[in-house]
């Protein structure tokens, strides 16, 4: 039973953590996993559609600032705030029970360019007062994806909240039988400027969408992984390995 069964003025289901030697990872229920972190490299992305998302960096090389829908167990804002800790960083999460696990997976604490806050995405992005650079929207719960963060005025309003140069990335479910209606709503916000990818592993479809979008080719993302020679190891092989999936998308 959880916390939500026991109290129904809480709607939220409280997550649970399955913990080895090696690992800690997030669950609503056995089956599926939310987050996976690695003990011995807690900023390491452990599930493919983590690092296909941040796959975003190929496009948007140098937000000043970013916005994150869906804590978890924090896998990519501590993998952004980590390689890019001049990035200014805000996780909204709408389930208090995930944040109060933040501990666990080693999630910084809140400071000036790094805050974790308990709200709904969809309200935080239609309100934004600041265009960001970078919006990451992995939101989901025990039910799946949330109605409010998949529809045609919710795309829209993640369009108005990006700087001109500005990327959103969206995870979303291979095996949703909404999910090519969730794509066509996203090419209707970003007037077809997108770059849809489905993961290694086939559970999951990340979809980048804005200007820097419109001509991504095979050829460009090699100049866009150039950029990158400079960076910590693990980054620039997260990034090769990324590219080389979104060259296949944009090939295809």
């Amino acid at each position: 039973m959880t916390d939500a069964d026991a109290d129904s003025d809480d709607p939220h289901v409280q997550p649970y953590l399955y913990e080895d030697a090696d690992s800690v990872s997030l669950h609503f229920e056995l089956h599926s996993i939310q987050s996976r972190m690695q003990r011995d490299e807690p900023t390491a992305l452990v599930l493919s559609y983590t690092r296909l998302m941040m796959g975003s960096l190929l496009l948007q090389p140098a937000p000043e600032r970013a916005l994150m829908i869906g804590l978890g167990g924090g896998s990519l804002p501590k993998c952004l705030h980590h390689h890019l800790p001049g990035v200014d960083l805000t996780v909204v999460e709408i389930n208090p029970h995930v944040i109060a696990l933040r501990e666990r997976f080693a999630i910084p604490p809140d400071g000036e360019r790094f805050r974790v806050v308990l709200g709904d995405g969809a309200d935080v992005v239609a309100a934004l007062p600041v265009p960001v650079d970078l919006l990451m929207v992995d939101g989901f719960t025990y039910d799946g994806q949330p109605e409010a963060l998949c529809t045609a005025g919710f795309y829209a309003a993640c369009r108005q909240a990006l700087s001109p140069k500005g990327v959103l990335v969206v995870n979303l479910q291979a095996d949703d039988p909404l999910m090519p209606v969730y794509r066509e709503r996203l090419a209707r916000a970003f007037d077809g400027a997108l770059l849809a990818a489905r993961c290694l592993d086939g559970g999951n479809v990340v979809v980048l969408a804005g200007e820097s979008c419109r001509a991504v080719t095979p050829a460009r993302l090699k100049q866009a992984l150039a950029r990158w020679s400079g960076a910590a190891p693990d980054l620039r092989a997260l990034l090769t390995g990324v590219s080389d999936q979104l060259s296949r998308a944009a090939a295809g």
